[in-house]
């Protein structure tokens, strides 16, 4: 076989048959053709494979063609015929040659089989000879056909079939691809030999030790030590599996109680999370109770620097004529004020007196009885007498307006329970340890009847006086109120 180049050649020589099978390299996928072999077949085959027909031929498909009859060459070993395959007659070796016509050598072209391949042929020949296909009873003219051409082609991929299952290595190859292939096998056999040489000397070395064969009573010592220590390794096997045992016993216990454990782990954290939860809860809630607290101090500081008194009863002054709760106490002969007005005042300024005593009462010793009743007012002295601080009214006016000695002794009754309060404050300031110069002091002097300058009674007094009196007495009030309170 010959690569594309090699084949054309040829072709250029004489025209290929195109029916002619084309084979490709199985290794570089190059494409082969089958080319002439007669001056191969002239110089290199046996002679009783070509003498007397290499001019025989004329005229026939391979003349045509140029295409001499494709041999295979099998190896001394197997030089045989394979079953049903006849001989190659000597007339078919090589076709006649035209004395114009050029001729080609085939350079090598041809297919060496391996034994397993080669095992379709038979031996029917002596040592020596090529391979022949063609039958002894055919005549050389037969064979030159194309039919006979196609049936030695079909041999010859048969051939390469077998050659491919037997050594594992695709066939056809070109000759390049051969060589490769050669020298990877040479190298492997060598390898191979490599190897065999190192075991062989491993095996002669292993021949040549010697070896202290014991005798019967050494054997049985050495099986009396192995027993002993199969014995002892038995006891210790023993005894580990019975730690094995214990300690899986064990490694049970501890499991069990790493899972109780874990149980109380997990609880712990259930219930820390509560408190914690509870905590900060309680936290807030203490830190918004806190806040409540201060603003509650803070109201009860601005609560306690209030006087809820003076805010109740509001004394003041309107002109020469004293006011509370814009009621007015007194008359003027320019301005008549009515005394239902006046009663009114009178009951308040009884309300506040009484109310101030009350408070500090038990230290306070209440001697003089206040009852505020509304504009109906009333005084009981320290004989429990009562007295009206109040005008009594008709259809026609006050009753006995000049001769009236009750009133102004209810009068006179309140500046004297106003004058005891006055000293209680004035001790409480002593306990307190205010100093003097901050100390209650009345703006208007009390002395029985008479405030300042000015007597309390209506009776046998003039109205613009009795009106003094009343605005002083309004003031002490007010002094009294804001120091005690």
């Amino acid at each position: 076989m010959k690569p594309p180049a090699a084949a054309a050649a040829g072709n250029r020589a004489g025209g290929v048959d195109p029916s002619i099978p084309r084979f490709k390299c199985q290794e570089c996928h190059r494409a082969l053709v089958v080319v002439g072999v007669d001056s191969f077949a002239a110089d290199k085959l046996p002679a009783q494979a070509t003498s007397g027909h290499v001019s025989s031929v004329h005229g026939s498909i391979m003349g045509a063609s140029r295409m001499d009859n494709s041999y295979v060459v099998l190896s001394k070993q197997n030089k045989s015929h394979g079953h049903g395959i006849p001989p190659r007659p000597p007339s078919a070796a090589a076709p006649h040659i035209e004395p114009n016509q050029p001729t080609r050598a085939m350079e090598g072209s041809y297919i060496v089989l391996p034994p397993a391949a080669a095992s379709i042929y038979k031996t029917s020949t002596s040592e020596g000879g090529g391979a022949q296909l063609p039958p002894p009873s055919i005549n050389s003219g037969s064979l030159l056909t194309g039919n006979s051409f196609h049936s030695n082609v079909t041999v010859l991929k048969r051939a390469f079939e077998i050659a491919t299952s037997q050594t594992q290595v695709e066939q056809p190859m070109c000759l390049g691809c051969m060589r490769l292939l050669s020298d990877k096998m040479d190298k492997e056999i060598e390898d191979v030999n490599a190897d065999i040489k190192a075991h062989e000397v491993c095996l002669q070395h292993l021949e040549q030790e010697s070896y202290n064969v014991l005798s019967d009573a050494g054997f049985q010592e050495e099986k009396l030590k192995i027993e002993e220590e199969e014995k002892k390794l038995n006891a210790a096997i023993e005894e580990a599996e019975k730690q094995y045992s214990e300690i899986s016993s064990e490694m049970k216990d501890l499991e069990i109680k790493s899972k109780e454990f874990e149980e109380l782990e997990e609880r712990y954290w259930h219930e820390f999370n509560s408190f914690q939860f509870q905590l900060t809860s309680h936290q807030e809630e203490r830190e918004a109770i806190l806040a409540k607290i201060e603003v509650s101090q803070v109201h009860l500081e601005l609560l306690k620097r209030r006087n809820v008194l003076n805010d109740a009863f509001y004394i003041s002054h309107d002109g020469v004529i004293g006011t509370i709760n814009n009621f007015r106490l007194g008359r003027l002969p320019n301005v008549q004020v009515e005394w239902d007005e006046i009663n009114a005042a009178w009951g308040k300024a009884a309300l506040l007196l009484h109310t101030m005593a009350q408070y500090f009462t038990p230290k306070f010793e209440y001697r003089i009885k206040i009852h505020p009743m509304g504009s109906y007012a009333r005084v009981t002295d320290i004989h429990r007498n009562p007295y009206e601080l109040y005008i009594m009214l008709t259809r026609f006016g006050p009753v006995d307006l000049f001769w009236s000695t009750r009133f102004d002794k209810a009068m006179t009754w309140f500046l004297t329970c106003l004058q005891d309060f006055a000293e209680f404050a004035i001790s409480l300031d002593k306990e307190n340890n205010v100093p003097p110069e901050k100390s209650l002091k009345l703006p208007y002097k009390i002395d029985g009847d008479k405030v300042g300058s000015h007597t309390i009674f209506l009776s046998f007094n003039k109205v613009e006086n009795w009106t003094k009196a009343l605005k002083y007495t309004l003031c002490n009030l007010k002094w009294v109120l804001y120091c005690s309170t």
